[in-house]
C-alpha cells in the first residue's frame, strides 16, 4: 500500500521528535510504501527575521520575492530537507531528499501575481517516486516546486502532499500536525469527517487558518480516492497505529465510504 506522510509544525522544529518518527519510519514493514513530504515555514521565518527581512503573508500565503524563495529553498530544501534525511540515514533506512524542483518531480504555476514566487501544483510524477523506492530508497520531498522555464515556487505542504499522494496514486495521506485532529464547534475531537460534514465545519467558521487550509486540500485528495488522516505527530507509535488501521486523530474519508456522522464518532 502507498502511503504519503506529511510533516509540519513544530515537529520539524524538535529534533528529539524528528528523531522519534525517524525511529518509526524505520521500521516500515514491506507490506507499506512511503513518501514523506515537509514544509519549514517556521524556520524560513526565523531565517529571514534574523536577517531583518519581514515575512509577508496573504490569506495565509507566505509573499515569496526573489529574496524570499532564495530563503524558502535554502532553508526548506536545504536545512530541513537533509536534517530530515540524516535521521533517518542514522537508523540504517537508505533516504534520498528531494523538492519538487528535482527532475520536475512536481510541477507549478503561479498561484497570484500578488505572491509573485508562491506556485499551486499542477502535478507529480509518480514515476520518480516509484523509481526512487524500487531501488531501496524513502523519498523525503521539500515543499519546492518547478517549472519548464526554471523558475522555482513556494508551495504550501499540505498542497504539495496532496499533489504527491495523487501523482503517486496513493492510498492514504497522513497529515502529522501540532494538534490531535479536527474538532468541532464546542472543541471535541472529531474521529471521522466526511467530505459534506467538512464543507459544514469551514462555512460554519468553525475551522478556519490552518485548519481549514488543511481540509480543504484534503478535499481533494479525497475526490482522487485517497483516504486522508489529520493527527498529532507526537502520539506514541503514531505511523504504526495508522498503518495498522487504527483511528488516530481525525479520519477524513470520501462520499459513500461511510454513513457515519461526526457527531457519533466525537471523542
Amino acid at each position: 500500500m502507498k502511503v504519503v506522510i506529511k510533516l509540519g509544525g513544530t515537529l520539524l522544529d524538535n529534533q528529539e521528535k524528528v528523531q522519534s518518527i525517524a525511529a518509526e519510519l524505520a521500521f516500515v514493514g514491506p507490506d507499506h510504501q512511503v513518501v514523506v513530504v515537509h514544509g519549514g515555514g517556521k524556520e524560513v521565518t526565523r531565517f529571514l527575521s534574523e536577517r531583518g527581512v519581514e515575512s509577508r503573508f496573504q490569506n495565509g500565503l507566505r509573499v515569496s520575492d526573489a529574496t524570499v524563495i532564495d530563503a524558502v529553498t535554502k532553508v526548506i530544501a536545504g536545512t530541513v530537507n537533509k536534517r530530515l534525511v540524516a535521521a533517518l540515514t542514522a537508523t540504517g533506512r537508505p533516504t534520498i531528499g528531494l523538492s519538487g524542483v528535482d527532475g520536475l518531480l512536481t510541477r507549478a504555476v503561479q498561484m497570484d501575481p500578488s505572491l509573485e514566487f508562491v506556485g499551486r501544483p499542477t502535478s507529480t510524477d509518480g514515476k520518480i517516486l516509484d523509481l526512487l523506492i524500487s531501488s531501496g530508497y524513502l523519498p523525503v520531498v521539500a515543499c519546492v516546486a518547478g517549472d519548464e522555464r526554471g523558475n522555482i515556487y513556494n508551495v504550501n505542504a499540505d498542497v504539495m502532499a496532496v499533489s504527491a499522494a495523487l501523482g503517486w496514486q496513493a492510498a492514504k495521506l497522513f497529515f502529522l500536525t501540532d494538534v490531535p485532529g479536527v474538532k468541532d464547534e464546542v472543541g471535541s475531537l472529531v474521529s471521522e469527517l466526511s467530505p459534506h460534514e467538512i464543507e459544514g465545519l469551514i462555512r460554519s467558521g468553525v475551522a478556519t487558518g490552518g485548519m481549514q487550509a488543511k481540509l480543504e486540500a484534503a478535499q481533494a485528495a479525497l475526490e482522487g480516492g485517497v483516504e486522508v488522516a489529520i493527527v498529532s505527530g507526537s502520539e506514541p507509535r503514531v505511523i504504526q497505529r495508522l498503518l495498522g488501521g487504527e483511528t488516530v486523530g481525525t479520519r477524513l474519508v470520501g462520499a459513500g465510504v461511510s454513513g457515519r456522522t461526526a457527531e457519533a464518532h466525537r471523542q
